[in-house]
C-alpha cells in the first residue's frame, strides 16, 4: 500500500463529481513497529478529502488527554466514577501507567500491535483503553455481548495480538481464542480476584523498584490508534480506523463547538465504549474539559435519571428510545442539576424532542455521526436547534446533500447525505471503501433535505426508502405522525411487499401501558396518522409488539421487521 497523505489534495467544492486528484504526501513517520494497521489503510486515491486540524506531528492522544489535562487543571479533579469506586485524574493516571507497564514489561507489546479490549463501561475499562493507547497499542473494543463466533471475526480481522477482558465476560473470548490455535492473543484480565488479575498486579512497588510512572510512545498523529467496528444492522462488521489526532479532532469540533462542557460538568450516558457515540461522550469528551464522568455498568434509563436526581449530573447521552422511557418514569425527581441532552443513534422524532422540552425544559441536541466518523457532524446548539431537525454542519465539517450522479441537489429536495472534515472513513482491508467514500465525500447512507436556513432534516436511510406506486415514502415520517399518537410508545415503518404498488407501508407499534393491541387501535392509528400527513403515507398495516428489534448499541433492526413483513405475505 503507498504512503501517500490525500489530506493536501485540491477541494473539487464546485463539482463534486469530479475525480480528486491525490497530492503525494507522505504520512508522518511511524512509531509502530508493527505496521499492520498501516499497511491495510485504504489506498490514497479511495480516502475522503481530509483537513486534520493544529495538531503537532507527534501525537499520543491518551497521554493528551489524561496527563496533558492534569497539567492545565491538576490531578486532584474527580475523573471516573464507577458502580464501585471513584477515580481522580492522578489516581486514573497512576492505575494507567502500571496497566501500560504491564502490558510492555510482562506481556511484549509493541507499538502497533492491536488489543482487544471486552468489558462494560468502568473505571477499570476506561483506564485500559488509555494504557493500550499510552503504550502505543491500538485498541479495538468490542462490545461485551459479542458471541465467541463474532469474537473470532474481529479477532482475525484486526490479527490481535493482545486481548484485555473483564472477568466477567471471559468465556466467549477463551472460546474465540482457541479457534484462533496459535494465533490466539495473549489474554489479560481484570475485576477477578485471582493473583494472575490485573488489580493484583499493579498493585504495591513494582517488583524491580522502578517508578510505576509510564512515559507515552511518542506516536505520529497520523498513527492508528483504535479500529472501530461497526455495529451495522446487516453484513459484516466494517474496522474503521482513526488516528491519535482524530480522537482529540472530535474533541475540539463537536464537543468544544456544540456540547460546550466545562470542568465542573458530570457526564453520564449509555452507550458503551464500543460504540464510538459512548466512547466520544462518556470518556473522550469529558477528559478533554477536564470533566468527570459517570460509568454505568447496566445504564438503564431509571439509572441515568438516578444519576441527575442523585448525584448531579450535568450532561447525558443516549438514545431516542431511552428518553422516551425516562419521560414515562421522571415522576418528582429533581433534574434542575441538567444542561445538556444529547441525542443519537437513531432519528430524534420531533414529539420526543418537544415532550422531552416540556418536561424537563432542555433543548435536547440531535445529532449524527458514524463509526466512520468517529461521533457526530452535523447538529447545532441548544439555542438554535429545530425540532425534528438534525442540524447544522459541526464547524470544522461540510455536509451537502447529493443526487445519484453526485451533483448537489437544490434545497428542500431529498438527497444523500455526504460530509467531510478533520476526520473520515478508512476501512480496514475493505473493498467497500469504495462505497462509503465518493469523489472525496463520506457518503453516511442517508437520505435528507436541507432547507433554506442551511438545516439538516432527516428521511431514511437510503435504502430504507420505501416506493409506493411511484410515491417515495420517508419511513421517519410516518414515524414521527405515529408518536404524537397517545397511545404509542414506539413505533417503526417498514415496505413490505405488494404486487400492485411494489411496497406498501407497514407500521410495527409498541403501544403505551394501558392500550389494548387490537385491531380497534390499529384502525385508530391509521386514522391519526391520515390526519397529518397525505393520505398514501398511511399505513396499510399496524403490527403490535412488546418491543422493537435492536443492536446491542440500541439501533432499530429494520431488515428483522422487513422479513417479518415478508414472512406475513
Amino acid at each position: 500500500m503507498s504512503n501517500q497523505n490525500p489530506a493536501d489534495r485540491p477541494d473539487h467544492s464546485d463539482d463534486p463529481s469530479a475525480t480528486p486528484k491525490h497530492a503525494a504526501v507522505t504520512l508522518t513517520p511511524t512509531a509502530h513497529e508493527d505496521t499492520f494497521t498501516r499497511d491495510h489503510l485504504p489506498p490514497p486515491e479511495e480516502w475522503p478529502l481530509i483537513r486534520p486540524l493544529d495538531h503537532p506531528e507527534l501525537l499520543n492522544c491518551a497521554a493528551e488527554l489524561l496527563d496533558g489535562t492534569i497539567a492545565r487543571l491538576g490531578a486532584d479533579r474527580p475523573c471516573v466514577i464507577g458502580d464501585h469506586e471513584s477515580l481522580t485524574y492522578g489516581q486514573l493516571r497512576e492505575r494507567v501507567d502500571r496497566i501500560a507497564h504491564v502490558l510492555v514489561d510482562e506481556h511484549g507489546l509493541r507499538p502497533g500491535r492491536r488489543v482487544l479490549l471486552r468489558g462494560p463501561n468502568s473505571p477499570w475499562l476506561a483506564a485500559c483503553w488509555l494504557a493500550i493507547l499510552k503504550a502505543g497499542g491500538v485498541v479495538v473494543t468490542v462490545l461485551p455481548v459479542l458471541r465467541a463466533g463474532e469474537l473470532t471475526t474481529l479477532l482475525r480481522s484486526a490479527e490481535v495480538s493482545h486481548a484485555v477482558c473483564d472477568a466477567r465476560f471471559l468465556d466467549d473470548l477463551t472460546e474465540a481464542s482457541a479457534n484462533l490455535g496459535d494465533q490466539a492473543p495473549d489474554l489479560l484480565v481484570y475485576g477477578g480476584d485471582g493473583p494472575d488479575d490485573l488489580a493484583a498486579r499493579i498493585a504495591g512497588p513494582r517488583a524491580d523498584g522502578t517508578p510505576a510512572d509510564f512515559t507515552a510512545v511518542p506516536t505520529a498523529a497520523d498513527d492508528a490508534c483504535m479500529i472501530a467496528y461497526t455495529s451495522g444492522t446487516t453484513g459484516d462488521p466494517k474496522g474503521c480506523v482513526h488516528f491519535h489526532r482524530d480522537v482529540l479532532a472530535v474533541a475540539d469540533t463537536y464537543s468544544a463547538h456544540i456540547l460546550r462542557p466545562v470542568p465542573d460538568d458530570l457526564f453520564v450516558g449509555s452507550p458503551p465504549f464500543a460504540f464510538t457515540f459512548g466512547l466520544g461522550g462518556l470518556l473522550i469528551f469529558p477528559l478533554r474539559a477536564g470533566a468527570a464522568t459517570i460509568l454505568l455498568e447496566r445504564p438503564r434509563p431509571e439509572a441515568l435519571l438516578d444519576a441527575v436526581s442523585e448525584r448531579g449530573a450535568t450532561i447525558v447521552f443516549t438514545a431516542p428510545t431511552a428518553y422516551r422511557t425516562m419521560l414515562t418514569r421522571i415522576g418528582d425527581r429533581d433534574l434542575s442539576s441538567l444542561r445538556r441532552c444529547v441525542s443519537a443513534g437513531e432519528h430524534l422524532p420531533a414529539a420526543t424532542w418537544r415532550a422531552w422540552y416540556e418536561a424537563t425544559g432542555i433543548r435536547m441536541l440531535d445529532g449524527i455521526g458514524a463509526t466512520e466518523m468517529l461521533h457526530i457532524f452535523v447538529s447545532a446548539t441548544d439555542e438554535h436547534m429545530r425540532p425534528g431537525s438534525t442540524g447544522r454542519p459541526v464547524p470544522g465539517f461540510e455536509a451537502r446533500i447529493l443526487d445519484d450522479q453526485g451533483r448537489p441537489v437544490p434545497d428542500g429536495e431529498p438527497g444523500h447525505l455526504a460530509v467531510r472534515g478533520p476526520v473520515g472513513c478508512r476501512y480496514l482491508a475493505d473493498d467497500r471503501q469504495r462505497e462509503y467514500v465518493r469523489h472525496g465525500w463520506n457518503h453516511t447512507g442517508d437520505t435528507y433535505v436541507r432547507d433554506e436556513d442551511g438545516y439538516f432534516w432527516y428521511r431514511a436511510r437510503s435504502d430504507d426508502m420505501i416506493v409506493s406506486a411511484g410515491y417515495n415514502i420517508a419511513p421517519a415520517e410516518v414515524e414521527e405522525a405515529l408518536l404524537t399518537s397517545p397511545e404509542v410508545e414506539e413505533a417503526a415503518v417498514v415496505g413490505a411487499r405488494d404486487p400492485d404498488r411494489g411496497l406498501v407501508v407497514h407500521a410495527h407499534v409498541v403501544p403505551r401501558r394501558g392500550s389494548t393491541p387490537d385491531a380497534a387501535l390499529a384502525d385508530r392509528l391509521k386514522e391519526h396518522v391520515r390526519a397529518r400527513i397525505a393520505p398514501y403515507k398511511t399505513p396499510r398495516a399496524v403490527v403490535f409488539r412488546t418491543a422493537l428489534p435492536r443492536t446491542a448499541t440500541g439501533k432499530l433492526q429494520r431488515f428483522r421487521l422487513r422479513e417479518g413483513a415478508a414472512d406475513e405475505e
